[in-house]
């Protein structure tokens, strides 16, 4: 739970930059329903943590991460797994997520929607070995929110194909 916490904080990252980096009203709109079945989904997950016992993770949020803020633990790292960019599957690199903090525009519809649905399919890989699990996600709270997020995730990358499918392609570099 822990580890899908500081997960979903980073796919908060990648969509608080769509208003400030002129991302078209189809990405926004779509970075807006991220943002909240994110945030909803973290919120049952400390809600989970703490019905246990278990320490609570606190995601860290665009604003201690933004583009002034790169030399702090990142969400690309994983919590605490600083310096290891990849442990957790789907996760930005640090260089990604500045390379996407850098676009605008088009530019930043194309990277974004390429980085979520690599950030997503990290999520459901994710979920895949929490159910190949023996004895893991049997309880019914546990089994639900995985299921949800699988689910979440399944029809939100389904819907990113489309959308990065209908973009225009990029003007070739000079």
């Amino acid at each position: 739970m822990s580890d899908m916490i500081h997960h979903h904080a980073q796919a908060l990252v990648m969509a608080g930059w769509a208003p400030s980096h002129g991302a078209s009203p189809a990405v926004r709109t779509l970075a807006e329903r991220i943002v909240s079945g994110q945030q909803d989904e973290i919120a049952l997950m400390q809600q989970w943590l703490r019905d246990r016992e278990q320490p609570v993770a606190q995601p860290s949020g665009p604003a201690r991460h933004g583009p002034s803020d790169t030399s702090s633990h990142s969400p690309a790292q994983g919590h605490g797994h600083e310096g290891h960019a990849m442990l957790m599957p789907g996760m930005l690199s640090q260089a990604q997520l500045e390379e996407l903090d850098r676009a605008r525009g088009g530019e930043f519809d194309r990277m974004f929607l390429r980085y979520m649905i690599q950030h997503h399919r990290g999520a459901l890989t994710m979920v895949n070995r929490l159910f190949a699990t023996p004895g893991a996600a049997r309880e019914e709270s546990t089994f639900k929110l995985a299921n949800d997020v699988s689910a979440d995730q399944s029809s939100e990358i389904t819907r990113m194909e489309q959308m990065l499918a209908s973009l225009d392609p990029p003007a070739p570099s000079p």
